[in-house]
């Protein structure tokens, strides 16, 4: 899972689960400005599992345990499902529809342009020009529930593909302890 840095980005950066992360974590806080009163608990923290979702994958690369690295992203993991519920309780609040996958792929322009700027380099730019967020709170909130719902999914992966390489690796510690060995069967 460790991706060579080039052009100063950090291995997290390449990934999927990251880059969807950090649209959903502008979009919140817009969001929250337009439709969440500033002074409510609910605000604070609906952007701080946005950014939550975010930060903890570049925290979590950046540790020498790959177990702690795999918490990390469970974390991360964990603040966009917290996110979600929040989104889907301000939809059930204002009596929004959730939309099925297909009409929001189909109405919601900004999903699709997200995309494509999420794909269009190995890592983001170092300031994406992101679309706007929908001045329609039904629009946003399900453009939102759906970028959610996928950087939970990506999350999810990036967590299995993590233990995965932890069940054929090992972790820090083994490998420390094997050039331990490995030093003293050497030189006694």
């Amino acid at each position: 899972m460790n991706i060579k840095i080039q052009n100063n980005k950090a291995g997290y950066e390449y990934l999927l689960a990251y880059k969807i992360t950090v649209p959903i974590y502008d979009y919140t806080v817009e969001f929250c400005k337009r439709w969440i009163d500033y002074k409510s608990r609910t605000k604070d923290q609906m952007e701080q599992a946005a950014r939550s979702g975010m930060v903890n994958i570049a925290e979590g690369h950046q540790q020498k345990s790959l177990a702690s690295y795999i918490k990390l992203v469970g974390v991360a993991a964990g603040s966009q499902e917290e996110l979600l519920k929040d989104y889907q309780a301000f939809a059930r609040q204002q009596r929004l529809p959730i939309w099925e996958k297909d009409r929001i792929v189909r109405e919601v322009r900004e999903l699709g342009e997200v995309w494509d700027i999420i794909k269009k380099s190995p890592t983001l730019p170092n300031s994406p020009d992101f679309p706007s967020l929908p001045k329609n709170p039904e629009v946003a909130v399900n453009l939102m529930i759906t970028q959610v719902n996928q950087a939970c999914y990506l999350l999810h992966r990036l967590e299995t593909a993590l233990e995965q390489k932890h069940t054929r690796e090992g972790g820090y510690t083994e490998q420390l302890l094997k050039k331990r060995l490995e030093y003293k069967s050497r030189y006694g």
